[in-house]
């Protein structure tokens, strides 16, 4: 019989995911089990046919992509000429984590797993599928899936059975130690920052560019509802180059009066120092964290406190409480049966990790520092389009930024982390920088000089067309059609002057969609019906690409179903017919979509 090990492989676009993986081996340990979590693309792939048993967690994307740390190991795992007998000694269970309102609901999960059955994996159960649109979210597929597949490892590794599984109200030991340094208290102004950019190579996730912000500009009208920003950033000598669809992620900031209710919950005080030691093998310290850290960049710049937090916060919280009425209701919280509960009083308010913790000051001052970074999620970078062209803007990179604001039934209104942070900075009051880096969108545009491209980007949407249009612009490649929608033309209307300038010339072919300026609302997909015959003439004797980009709730359908009406109109299809048009487009990548929740 060999040795119980388990081996847990995450792709995770917004941290999901891996919170799920990092669940699952929790459990593992508790049963006694041997178990490693990592990332995808952080595992070499050819070491997969010596596994015996694999859970993968997978995300789904976009429009059914795999997240950005799987896509290498994507790639490898459909390779053709893997033998169909690669994984024949693997048993494997796949829990996949998407959203049906999307077409492609848990489409890598569901891919994945029939890929594993071809190369001859055993799987232990069917894929399971978790929802975000399930009022219970994902947990609520998942909890009977994971009872079930603990059932069917215990098969497997009978020895387990006569273990004692550690119980869920005792903690298992810390990932870290924090060892607290004796030195006097350095004032945070003295505090040197880290240097993270490496000039000799091109900027990353772990070397961002420290970027100098220029401009900081509203660019809605003073009355609108919204204050969206044009933001400029100087990227002279940063090894940075981008192309039309790519995006620029950004490393935000906590607030400085989160780190000081943080700071005041947990009873450390934020100028105090300490370094970080891993308690588990093949475990390192977090690059983004110097070596010696305070708690004040500890909490600033590296935990995700103004988070929303999950179910395993509150697992791990009940574990560490000494307080009996408290760890009751974290308890509560964390059980299958509270989750209901657990909905109505973290994510429907959506209350963040700080007021949680403001909620529970018994066990919040209680908790052990050597815990924190077990508590609490890391940041995660903000991924925003890329909204100008180096040939139009050279060393200069520009992003549209919409401040996330909006009430619930808490007093304090909710703000979006990354958003706020940027629109608080101030270029005209001293130095500001932001580390970022870019990496490819999920568009791609034609080079062909006559190829039409008709672009759909109502509100913020609009960002990575603009780049598009520059680019294309500056090439000398012309049919280029943008459809346009916002609420009003004297309040939302972006880049009007640039994009007027680029029609008298005869660059651009620009269609307004201004919803609120007439009692019948009026949107882009109006637009589109009404231009049905030019749309089939670029779409099917010319060649045309259709993008799309905005919002991912209710504005891709309509638009697709605008679609399949002009081509059953104009081109006499049947409705069959129309949706196999679409869909043939969308293999062909002559139609693209990049949407947000």
């Amino acid at each position: 019989m060999p040795d119980p090990r388990l081996l847990v492989l995450f792709g995770s676009q917004t941290g999901t995911a891996q919170d799920v993986s990092e669940r699952l081996g929790r459990e593992a340990r508790r049963r006694r089990l041997g178990c490693r979590v990592q990332a995808l693309d952080a595992y070499p792939v050819v070491n997969l046919i010596n596994e015996p048993l694999v859970i993968f967690v997978c995300a789904t994307a976009g429009q059914g992509d795999p997240p950005d740390n799987m896509k290498n190991f994507w790639k490898f795992i459909f390779r053709k000429n893997l033998p169909l007998t690669s994984l024949c000694q693997l048993d494997f269970a796949v829990l996949g984590l998407g959203d049906s309102s999307y077409a492609r609901f848990n489409f890598v999960a569901k891919k994945l797993h029939r890929r594993l059955l071809q190369l001859g994996g055993s799987a232990l159960l069917p894929v399971c599928l978790g929802d975000d649109q399930h009022e219970l979210g994902p947990d609520a597929a998942m909890d009977p899936w994971l009872q079930e597949l603990w059932n069917k490892v215990l098969e497997l590794y009978p020895s387990l059975l006569g273990l004692h599984i550690i119980p869920p109200g005792t903690p298992l030991p810390s990932t870290f130690t924090l060892r607290f340094l004796q030195e006097a208290l350095t004032p945070l102004s003295e505090e040197q920052p880290v240097v993270l950019a490496a000039p000799s190579r091109p900027p990353s996730e772990n070397q961002p560019f420290l970027a100098p912000m220029i401009t900081n500009q509203r660019v809605t009208g003073p009355t609108h509802f919204q204050d969206v920003r044009l933001i400029e950033f100087d990227i002279t000598d940063s090894g940075l180059s981008f192309a039309a669809g790519d995006v620029v992620l950004v490393w935000p900031e906590n607030t400085a009066e989160n780190v000081r209710r943080c700071c005041r919950a947990l009873g450390l005080h934020p100028d105090q120092r300490f370094t970080l030691q891993p308690q588990e093998p093949g475990v390192s310290c977090p690059v983004r964290l110097p070596q010696p850290c305070s708690v004040h960049h500890l909490l600033s710049q590296y935990l995700d406190i103004a988070s929303v937090p999950r179910r395993s916060f509150f697992e791990l919280l009940a574990c560490l409480s000494p307080h009996e009425l408290e760890r009751e209701k974290l308890l509560e919280f964390s059980s299958a049966q509270g989750q209901e509960e657990l909905y109505e009083y973290c994510n429907r308010p959506r209350r963040t990790i700080v007021e949680v913790l403001c909620d529970f000051p018994h066990t919040a001052s209680a908790i052990p520092p050597d815990y924190l970074l077990d508590l609490i999620p890391p940041l995660r970078p903000r991924a925003f389009s890329i909204a100008s062209s180096l040939q139009a803007h050279p060393n200069r990179l520009q992003i549209l930024v919409a401040v996330v604001q909006y009430q619930t039934r808490l007093k304090e209104p909710r703000r979006g982390l990354c958003s706020s942070w940027l629109a608080s900075l101030d270029p005209a009051q001293g130095a500001v920088r932001v580390p970022l880096w870019v990496r490819p969108g999920s568009l791609t545009f034609p080079d062909g000089p006559g190829t039409p491209v008709i672009m759909v980007g109502p509100g913020t949407g609009v960002a990575p067309f603009r780049a598009a249009i520059q680019e294309r612009v500056a090439r000398g490649q012309k049919g280029n059609f943008l459809f346009f929608g916002s609420r009003r033309r004297d309040q939302d209307f972006y880049w009007e002057a640039e994009w007027r300038a680029l029609e008298e010339r005869g660059c651009l072919t620009l269609v307004t969609a201004f919803s609120r300026e007439q009692e019948q609302k009026v949107y882009v997909q109006h637009r589109l019906q009404e231009s049905g015959p030019l749309m089939w003439e670029l779409l099917d004797r010319r060649g045309a690409y259709f993008f799309l980009a905005g919002n991912a709730k209710l504005m891709p359908a309509a638009v697709s179903e605008a679609l399949i009406s002009i081509f059953q109109e104009q081109g006499r299809l049947s409705g069959p017919e129309a949706a196999a048009y679409l869909a043939r487009l969308q293999r062909d990548l002559r139609f693209q979509m990049e949407t947000w929740a």
